[in-house]
Parts: C-alpha cells; structure tokens; sequence
C-alpha cells in the first residue's frame, strides 16, 4: 500500500499547487498591456506552464497509485488537492483561513487516515477489460451532455449539468486507469479500449470544467464536480471492481470518506480566493 498511496498524495499535492501557480499566471498575463511581446508574457506568466506541469505530473501519479490502490481511496486523495490550495493560498496569497477551514483542513488528514487503514490494496477483479470497453462507450452519451448543456439558456441548469459531466469525465479516467492491463511489449496497450477511455473523457472532462467556470461561480463548480468524481468511481470500484475494506473496518472505511468527501466540499470554497492573486 505505501508506494500506492504515495502516488495519491503526490497527485493531491501536484493538483492543489498547479491551481495556485495556474492563477497566479492567468491574473498576470491579464494584467499586460495590450500588445505585449513573447518574451514579456513569459516573463509574468511562467507560473502558468509550471502549473500545467504539474498537472501532468498529477495525472501520471493517480494513474500508477490506481493500478494497485482502490478508487474510493485515490479519488478522496486526489479530491483532497483543494486542502493543497487552501494551505497556498494563505502561504502564497496571503488569504486567511476560517476556523471552520482550518477545522475542515484537519477533516481532510483525518478521513485519509481512516481510508488508509480500512483499504485493501490490489488490482482491479480479473476479467474487467470489459468493463473498459463500456467506459469508452460512455464517451458518446457523456460527450452530447456537453453539447447540450451547453447550449441550454437555463444558465443556473447548464452550470449544473456542465459540472457534473467535468466529474463523470475525471470519474470515468478513473475506471478507465483501474482496470486498464498493461500489455508487453508497452505499445499493444494501444489497442485497450481503456486507453482510449481514458482519453476521450479525459478530454470531456477539461472541455465541460471549462464551460461550467465559464458560466458559474467556482465555488459550485468544484463543488458538483468534485462530489460526481469521487462518489461515481467510489461506486464503481465497489460494486465491480473487486475494491474492498479490511475485514470489520467498513464503517472505518465509510466514515473516512464521508469526513474527506465533506471536507473537501468546504475548503472548495477557497476557490474563489484564487483569481485574487498577487502580482
């Protein structure tokens, strides 16, 4: 378990600075003149690129803790990147923290704590590459939310169907990374339907998040999303994948998640601190 749930604290830490450094970048490039040369956009806006950077780096570490760790796990930990940005945001943008934030901080290292113990590492159930090809099926369905939500003039309607679709996409990478098998020789992984799962929604993900901030408040837009991709892979893992607690520790299990989940939900309110960042 430990190399596994390193790689998901190393995610949640990837995620969390990469939203700091990300806003960080957008509000100084926003604040050139018009005009500006290539070499001065680089000049202010370098905390950007390092921030996608670590987006990747994030996105590698979940996928290598999932081969071994169970999504309920990974996906509270990955979650747990918005307690990376609050602790950020005081260091690095000065923002106060809130008693019920700190409070929810503590939330946070408590319910991974109980998710730790209570997990019981391992691969995904054999025989569930099908259940990748049923992912990159989902891909179509998911893919005319988007299209829909977007078009809708309900603007309240659409933010929550666009946030939700962002959660369902990162959710299905999730079960896409589970239960995808990595062949020898590497490149005949090319031909797992889970592969290309993972991509497609992957994509769906970034497209629909962006249309959701585009039209809504931060705050909810973490927070539907965040809720949908945890708890749709969580029960997913469960009831297919073969993920499992340790014998009597369910409700050690069931309150770690519940405590992280709901954390998370809290301190998802820091978002909106983060286009106030310095210069």
């Amino acid at each position: 378990m430990g190399w596994g749930l390193a790689g998901a604290l190393l995610a949640a830490l990837a995620y969390g600075t990469a939203t700091v450094l990300q806003a960080i970048g957008v509000r100084r490039l926003a604040g050139l003149p018009a005009g500006s040369g290539f070499r001065a956009r680089v000049r202010v806006g370098y905390p950007f690129p390092i921030g996608l950077a670590l987006d990747g780096v994030g996105f590698a570490s979940s996928l290598a803790a999932l081969r071994t760790m169970p999504l309920f796990l990974v996906e509270s930990a990955v979650a747990s990147a918005v307690a990376v940005t609050a602790v950020l945001a005081v260091i690095i943008l000065h923002a106060r923290l809130l008693v019920r934030e700190v409070v929810a901080l503590a939330g946070v290292a408590v319910g991974l704590v109980l998710l730790a113990v209570s997990a019981v590492d391992g691969p995904a159930r054999p025989g569930s590459d099908r259940i990748g090809w049923w992912v990159l099926a989902a891909v179509v369905p998911l893919g005319a939310l988007v299209v829909i939500a977007r078009g809708r003039h309900a603007r309240g309607m659409s933010v929550v169907l666009l946030a939700a679709a962002s959660g369902l996409g990162y959710g299905m990478v999730g079960i896409a990374a589970r239960v995808l098998v990595l062949p020898h020789p590497w490149w005949r992984a090319l031909a797992e339907p889970a592969l290309w799962a993972a991509v497609g929604h992957g994509v769906i993900g970034i497209v629909a998040y962006a249309y959701a901030l585009e039209r809504g408040r931060t705050t909810s837009v973490a927070a539907i999303s965040v809720t949908v991709e945890t708890l749709v892979p969580t029960a997913v893992g469960l009831l297919a994948l073969g993920d499992a607690v340790r014998p009597h520790l369910a409700p050690v299990a069931a309150a770690g998640f519940v405590v992280t989940l709901g954390a998370c939900l809290l301190l998802s309110l820091r978002a909106e601190l983060l286009p106030g960042a310095p210069e």
